[in-house]
């Protein structure tokens, strides 16, 4: 399966709530559910659950996600 990665505009405060509940083994549902909907705006269809990777260094912060997405649905919209 291919995956996308996603990139998610967020602010400080998410970014470490997200890194904690990763570190916790935790999801952030929240964001977790925008991937998905990120994915779904491409015109895919998410073969998995979004996966957490991380967040970036700089400004603004991002909010990263691996989601593995179905071969037969690329580029339909």
């Amino acid at each position: 399966m291919p995956t996308i990665r996603i990139q998610l505009d967020t602010d400080r405060a998410t970014a470490k709530k997200a890194m904690r509940l990763h570190r916790d083994g935790k999801i952030h549902h929240e964001s977790r559910e925008a991937a998905r909907d990120a994915v779904h705006r491409q015109g895919r269809i998410p073969a998995a659950e979004p996966v957490f990777v991380g967040v970036t260094n700089g400004e603004p912060k991002k909010l990263l996600y691996d989601v593995e997405v179905h071969l037969d649905t690329e580029g339909h919209r």
